[in-house]
């Protein structure tokens, strides 16, 4: 299934194909401060519909995790790592899809904060 998601002004837009049978919510700094249940795909089941020219990032700690976000109203659609199996990764904020039942994603919670 592609799936289609924004941020609130539109100005980032993204498609993710996949089968969405989940999400984690981390409690680590970041997560926990925006809220984000994320969806791990792999970075080419992500399809960039707005240049990254016109995204901004946001790293901190060992700064290998790119926090995408819109720099005019401040939505985090989703972020770009490796995975633990050396593979690019892409972590949708499910937030930002267009449609979905958030009521009906099942969630995982995840302790980020121990790390």
């Amino acid at each position: 299934m592609i799936y289609k998601g924004r941020c609130h002004c539109g100005k980032v837009a993204f498609e993710v194909e996949g089968e969405n049978n989940g999400a984690i919510a981390c409690n680590c700094s970041i997560c926990s401060r925006k809220g984000t249940l994320m969806w791990f795909v792999p970075r080419e089941k992500l399809r960039l519909l707005t240049p990254e020219s016109e995204m901004s990032t946001y790293t901190f700690n060992k700064h290998i995790i790119k926090h995408r976000f819109c720099p005019t109203c401040g939505i985090h659609p989703y972020g770009e790592g490796v995975g633990p199996n050396g593979n690019n990764m892409a972590a949708i904020n499910i937030r930002c899809i267009e449609g979905i039942d958030l009521a009906s994603v099942p969630v995982q919670n995840y302790d980020g904060l121990s790390l």
